[in-house]
């Protein structure tokens, strides 16, 4: 068993920063590239973002989606980009937003598994199946040491479509921020009452050792914050910024000081390729100004 993800995210950001880079090599910035779409397409775009990038930030946020279109060449790919980047020192968190239930959703956890061909260090998932439906998840991380990342609060535009719907006296979003607190409080399981918020220490919501390996997903581009976080005790993954619009002042005005965020910047990084050294570069000013 690694050190769980939780800590092992926390060491990163420590040395590294916050940072998280998106790889979305979508059909119109393979071309923007000068790249075919292709695997052979696929596999440069990777190679090239992988090797400048994955010494320099703390997180790379591969979409399986933009893999999965090329086939069995195309997970090839995502294989090797993920071995590749997590050699060079950088947590790879896979962006495949899986959820369904029982075996199927265990099986879609192996890729947490260490012996798994695409092995990562965390997995985004979907929990409108219900909390339920995602335990199989939680209980592989907590074996493998894995991290989950949760949808609560998505950036894109119609989320509160279903994320603010009414559900007794909480929103949903604020049911899934819940029971994601409750899966970082010692032995509380699924069924159990919600935990109070004290039962999980004020150090755990801060970037430290004690940062829990479960968290969830909450946009940078909210107008405000409209879920309690207090006492989640793990990280939130903020996408947005960038070219969605979210700037570094929305994580001080939606999430303050003293939270384990971690921001995630994909089209204002990759724009910048395919030059290695404009990639790094353009993650270097990102980093400065989260850190300012």
């Amino acid at each position: 068993m690694t050190a769980p993800f939780g800590q092992r995210l926390a060491d990163a950001v420590a040395v590294r920063g916050p940072l998280c880079v998106g790889i979305d090599p979508h059909a119109p910035l393979l071309e923007r590239w000068g790249l075919p779409d292709s695997p052979d397409g696929l596999a440069r775009f990777t190679d090239a973002v992988v090797d400048a990038l994955a010494g320099q930030v703390a997180v790379l946020k591969p979409q399986s989606g933009f893999y999965e279109r090329h086939g069995s060449r195309g997970l090839a790919v995502l294989e090797d980009g993920v071995a590749r980047a997590r050699a060079a020192g950088a947590l790879v968190l896979l962006d495949a937003k899986r959820g369904d239930i029982g075996s199927t959703m265990d099986a879609y956890a192996d890729v947490l598994r260490p012996e798994h061909p695409c092995a990562v260090d965390a997995l985004t998932v979907s929990p409108y199946l219900g909390p339920g439906s995602l335990q199989p998840a939680v209980d592989t991380a907590r074996l493998t040491g894995g991290g989950l990342f949760v949808l609560a609060r998505t950036s894109n535009p119609d989320a509160g479509t279903l994320q603010s719907a009414a559900v007794g006296e909480r929103s949903a979003a604020q049911v899934v921020v819940d029971t994601v607190r409750g899966w970082n409080t010692p032995g509380w399981v699924v069924g159990d009452p919600l935990p109070d918020l004290g039962a999980v220490q004020d150090q755990a919501s801060r970037w430290g050792a004690t940062t829990g390996s479960f968290g969830v997903v909450v946009g940078a581009t909210l107008r405000t914050l409209d879920v309690d976080l207090d006492g989640l005790g793990g990280p939130v993954l903020a996408p947005g910024l960038g070219a969605q619009g979210g700037t570094p002042a929305d994580l001080r005005r939606l999430f303050g000081d003293g939270r384990a965020v971690v921001p995630t910047v994909s089209r204002d990084v990759l724009a910048a390729g395919p030059d290695a050294a404009a990639l790094r570069a353009a993650a270097a000013r990102w980093a400065e100004e989260l850190a300012r």
